[in-house]
């Protein structure tokens, strides 16, 4: 969690100090909880790690499923509002602002949430849903609406979304 921590620093302008991110950023609570329910949920201690997670939905305002799989140094920046559900994966170095929904689709009970690949970032009100592919160095512009896979390196915006055409 302290690299997390750090990383926070680096990324953040507005963070001032290590000890302002570690004490006042709901981001990195919601992930410490994280990490401990998902602990819970791979021992398959399912009430126990749902307990966990819903408190830590209460504390912070951020609700992410323990059977999510989240890669390193991910940024939840403000925090409020975003869901992540259980099938999601989440590469390393994201950054997810708030009013993010990652959700499933249908009622399957394979993979139904989307999988973010490294250097993903999710612009504020965003919702991806379903089993798709958002490629490394992707940016999800605010309140986009994605419903399909996302190659790298692209900007997509809109309602459905759709890669940004640079003039």
């Amino acid at each position: 969690m302290f690299d997390t921590a750090k990383s926070i620093l680096k990324r953040d302008p507005a963070a001032k100090n290590l000890l302002e991110v570690i004490l006042l950023y709901p981001g990195l609570h919601a992930l410490f909880y994280y990490r401990i329910s998902n602990k819970l949920y791979l021992l398959k201690r399912f009430v126990l790690a749902r307990m966990v997670s819903q408190w830590a939905r209460f504390i912070t305002g951020i609700e992410i499923h323990p059977g999510a799989t989240i890669g390193k140094r991910l940024f939840i920046d403000h925090g409020i509002g975003v869901v992540i559900g259980e099938t999601t994966m989440i590469g390393d170095d994201c950054t997810i602002y708030h009013d993010v929904t990652l959700g499933g689709k249908n009622g399957s009970n394979g993979k139904r949430h989307p999988t973010l690949k490294d250097r993903v970032v999710v612009g504020a009100g965003a919702i991806v849903i379903g089993p798709l592919i958002i490629g490394s160095d992707v940016n999800i512009g605010a309140g986009s609406v994605v419903v399909k896979d996302v190659a790298d390196g692209l900007t997509v915006v809109g309602n459905p979304a759709k890669p940004l055409i640079k003039k």
